[in-house]
């Protein structure tokens, strides 16, 4: 573990603009230096470097971070080795806080794992050439020997215990905790791979994780995937997504397929930027992962009653993820049809044409939800409303829920304002200072004024010193962020901006930190009008504070007229408040 101390020392000595120019060719422009971004392809500058804030910042994808978050998304480093190339550069050496003996053991056994895994890949390798079979079922699928090695394609022997060809200790416990071996009720081991097609899995570092193993003919499952251990969570990994990043990043595209064949088929007739769930429906961090990653996400599903399933599926994680800068499609194909099978009858130009005219994800969606409904009756209309209510509530893309609200209300013939009352769905920058009814519950509102203060605080960390935080609603991601920020500050001295990032980083804040990080960068504010914004914000919220307080007050004095003077006292305080506004 690396200690914080040393963490801010590196990143105040190192230089994010000299980090980034080794890969960037960088421009001065102001006070700020540009360059063409490095994470998607564009023909105008919108990268931008800031030396005062040793932030970068892509307005067109919204990539950003610091020197080491750099590092990480460009070099594909992973967090330790980020850290340890830029203390090299800067001549200072990374110490690690000592560890205790349960943390040593587990570091030192993982570490034994992946080298288990990758002894195993490259067995499973030396095996394909000798199956006659595997080659002519490979063969058969299209896929030539350059393509089987990019992917690092094996086969696992027709033998209960192969791998004992290659660990003399078949009985060692590391076989089994990467689940390369299964042990039965009756003390036996044996390979969990058999006659199989092996396709590894890597993470992001490219280390081995994990396998997919197909059958060559009839059998069941088609496709067998290593259990989760240790090194392999499958809700958390795609296959192929380290042999696709290059031709993702020229893209700008990303292409979610259900099978390890469809990648690597893709793949053999240029369309390098597919990726695959292992075996799992897509996932909150598979599409936070590829949103980092691509300009514009396409699932590709089979186009019968399953396909669609899955894809109604993936719909309902992506709603809540979905921003306005990278659209989401559906990609369906011909019932007949895999991706495998598509691209080697009709090739790669008409692939990538479906893959860009693929539906849109407001397209399935209401085209979902209109297939529910008779929207030629009051009653069908009603339904309409009633089924899109919660999936529009999800969403969080300010622009994309604006004309999806406008859509629903022209399809179910109601104007806008009655679409969001009847939906409980606030327009973006609507500010209400009334309680909800008690028997109401209203999701927490999306534009909220706490997104705007932790906005304020990532420009200047101080201003949460100062942070009443019991005016924050607590149901709210941000509100728990902005309250650990403020604990922080009670204990230590306030941290620089990217170090208070850098402190998120890892933890269950870091997704809303992001957020609202790339917020900040791309609208503001900055360092020096933070402070005001910041003060009208908490004055809002005061001013919401004392509008509820005198709501329970009326109705508490409906029966108890002896309240009349202190409900005259508050709602004076309020006309005080409402005076201080700028």
């Amino acid at each position: 573990m690396i200690p914080d101390s040393f963490k801010q020392d590196l990143l105040n000595r190192v230089d994010v603009v000299d980090v980034v120019s080794r890969y960037v060719q960088l421009k001065k422009g102001g006070a700020n230096f540009q360059g063409l971004c490095p994470f998607h392809t564009e023909k105008s500058p919108s990268f931008t470097v800031s030396p005062t804030k040793q932030f970068y910042h892509c307005f067109g994808c919204g990539a950003h971070g610091n020197a080491i978050g750099f590092l990480m998304a460009y070099a594909s480093m992973g967090y330790v080795d980020a850290v340890k190339d830029l203390a090299a550069q800067a001549g200072m050496t990374v110490p690690e806080t000592p560890r205790t003996p349960q943390e040593t053991q587990r570091r030192e056994r993982e570490t034994d794992l992946y080298a288990v895994m990758e002894k195993a890949m490259e067995f499973y390798r030396s095996r394909l050439k000798e199956s006659p079979n595997a080659v002519a079922y490979l063969k058969g699928r299209g896929l030539t020997g350059e393509i089987a090695a990019r992917f690092r394609i094996g086969y696992a022997p027709d033998d209960w215990q192969a791998l004992k060809n290659v660990f003399t200790a078949y009985d060692d416990k590391s076989l089994a905790d990467t689940g390369l071996v299964i042990d039965n009720d009756e003390g036996r081991r044996y390979d969990r791979f058999r006659d199989r097609v092996m396709f590894p899995i890597f993470n992001q570092r490219g280390s081995v994780i994990g396998f997919g193993g197909r059958v060559m003919g009839e059998g069941e499952p088609k496709y067998l995937n290593s259990p989760e251990t240790a090194l392999f969570e499958k809700g958390r990994e795609l296959y192929g997504l380290s042999q696709a990043r290059d031709a993702i990043r020229a893209a700008g595209r990303v292409l979610v397929v259900e099978g390890y064949m469809d990648v690597v088929a893709l793949a053999q007739y240029g369309v390098g930027y597919a990726v695959a769930t292992l075996g799992t429906a897509t996932t909150p961090v598979h599409i936070t992962k590829l949103l980092r990653q691509a300009d514009e996400i396409v699932f590709c599903f089979d186009g019968d009653r399953a396909g669609r399933k899955a894809a109604w599926r993936a719909l309902e994680v992506s709603l809540p993820l979905a921003v306005d800068t990278k659209p989401m499609r559906f990609l369906f194909l011909p019932a007949e049809d895999d991706p495998d099978s598509f691209v080697r009858k009709h090739g790669q130009e008409a692939f990538e044409k479906l893959a860009r005219e693929a539906q849109t994800l407001s397209g399935f969606l209401l085209g979902e939800l209109r297939s529910e409904a008779d929207l030629s009756t009051p009653e069908g209309r009603s339904k309409f409303l009633t089924e899109a209510k919660p999936h529009l509530q999800k969403i969080t893309a300010p622009g994309l829920k604006l004309q999806l609200v406008k859509e629903v209300a022209s399809q179910a013939r109601v104007s806008q304002e009655e679409a969001e009352r009847l939906m409980e769905i606030r327009s973006p920058g609507e500010r209400t200072f009334t309680r909800a009814a008690p028997a109401r519950s209203r999701a927490p509102s999306i534009n909220s004024q706490e997104q705007n203060l932790l906005r304020c605080v990532m420009a200047r960390p101080s201003l949460a010193a100062s942070l009443d935080v019991d005016l924050l609603d607590e149901r709210l991601a941000e509100s728990a962020a902005l309250r650990t920020i403020a604990a922080w500050l009670e204990v230590e001295e306030v941290p620089p901006y990217n170090m208070l990032v850098e402190r998120m980083r890892g933890t269950e804040h870091e997704d809303v930190v992001s957020r609202a990080e790339t917020a900040m960068l791309a609208h503001g504010p900055d360092e020096d009008s933070a402070e005001p914004e910041f003060r009208q914000i908490v004055l809002s919220l005061h001013i919401k504070r004392k509008n509820e307080e005198i709501e329970d007050l009326k109705r508490e004095a409906a029966t108890r007229p002896e309240l009349g003077a202190e409900l005259l006292r508050r709602t004076k305080e309020l006309a005080l408040l409402k005076g201080q506004r700028m």
